[in-house]
């Protein structure tokens, strides 16, 4: 799975309009699955992000996890994130896990995240959504569970 982070003040996600899911300081997600990533995968980058010590501490010193902030997580998928640029101008997306998958990979990290004591808020898979953020560093961060 993929995963791009951004330390975040505030974060919200729109759809037509509407908003969907929104969180105060915490991590905006932004999360692919893979063609072939499993549950194992999902628990694994869930755990990792929940224990990233990229929050300041009493010093200003990025020292502090998710957890420790009593922070919350928006989650987004982003298919996007398995753009294939290596050739041509257009991305391709063919390393993107197949929609179902994808799918049940997404709400299946959230639960995982969610059952780590954090928070969460989603946007709506599939849908053309409007993300907004105040990035708080800036951070952002770039994880991927086969490197």
């Amino acid at each position: 799975m993929r995963a791009l982070i951004q330390r975040v003040s505030h974060a919200s996600v729109e759809v037509e309009g509407t908003t969907i899911g929104a969180i105060g300081q915490g991590l905006l997600i932004l999360i692919c699955a893979m063609q072939g990533d499993t549950e194992a995968q999902a628990d694994k980058l869930a755990a990792k992000i929940s224990k990233l010590r990229i929050f300041k501490d009493e010093d200003g010193r990025m020292n502090r996890s998710l957890v420790d902030i009593g922070g919350a997580a928006l989650i987004v998928s982003q298919f996007t994130l398995a753009a294939d640029t290596r050739r041509g101008n257009r991305p391709g997306f063919s390393y993107a896990a197949a929609p179902a998958d994808g799918e049940r990979l997404y709400e299946y990290f959230t639960k995982a995240v969610g059952d780590l004591g954090i928070p969460t808020a989603n946007g709506q898979f599939g849908a053309d959504m409007a993300v907004s953020l105040l990035n708080d560093g800036p951070v952002t961060i770039w994880l991927d569970t086969e490197e």
